[in-house]
């Protein structure tokens, strides 16, 4: 039975690639993008609800340092946009100084001291240089979508006071951590 079913699955996984083949560019490679995103996405979900089911030590130090980390990496995405940095040595230039500071940080909050009050002052002073960097390319571009890019500027900034000016949670369940990461799911579609 279990034969025939599998014979069935790929015989049905063939026909669809077939099909798609008129119609997509690479239709295995789209297939298996899209079961790739899908245990990616199974991965990050693990990852964020133990992140944040389990408060302990270890959870901690991977919460500051995957803040760190995507920071850093914006922060250079947005230096190179803003500045159309196309030269491959230059992209390197400008690149290395804050991987170093993101090295640093990052050791120093998992090797020396874990400390909420400094990696807040960091992520925010890396998320506020982005901001301004979005909102010179704003200013400056003559993209179609430019008002989405002004929208997500002035939301992420209003959004960064949750983070910055903390409060408590009501009943429970609502506090400004929880009500920060509610505000990037519309930010993160535009």
């Amino acid at each position: 039975m279990s034969g025939s079913m599998e014979t069935t699955m790929e015989t049905d996984m063939v026909a669809m690639m077939r099909r798609a083949h008129g119609h997509c560019h690479d239709s295995a490679s789209v297939t298996f993008s899209v079961l790739s995103l899908a245990m990616h996405f199974h991965g990050w979900l693990s990852f964020f609800i133990t992140l944040y089911y389990n408060n302990v030590d270890i959870t901690k130090r991977l919460d500051y340092s995957s803040a760190i980390a995507v920071l850093g990496f914006s922060l250079i995405v947005s230096i190179l946009r803003t500045f159309d940095v196309r030269v491959e040595a230059a992209r390197v230039m400008v690149s290395a100084p804050v991987l170093a500071l993101v090295t640093t940080h990052l050791l120093y909050i998992n090797f020396y001291k874990l400390d909420y009050g400094w990696n807040m002052i960091v992520c925010v002073a890396m998320g506020v240089a982005q901001l301004f960097l979005w909102a010179r390319w704003a200013a400056v571009s003559r993209h179609p979508s430019n008002w989405k890019l002004w929208v997500v500027v002035i939301a992420s900034g209003l959004a960064m006071l949750l983070e910055i000016y903390d409060f408590p949670s009501y009943g429970g369940y609502f506090d400004a951590h929880s009500i920060w990461h509610l505000t990037t799911v519309p930010l993160t579609i535009l």
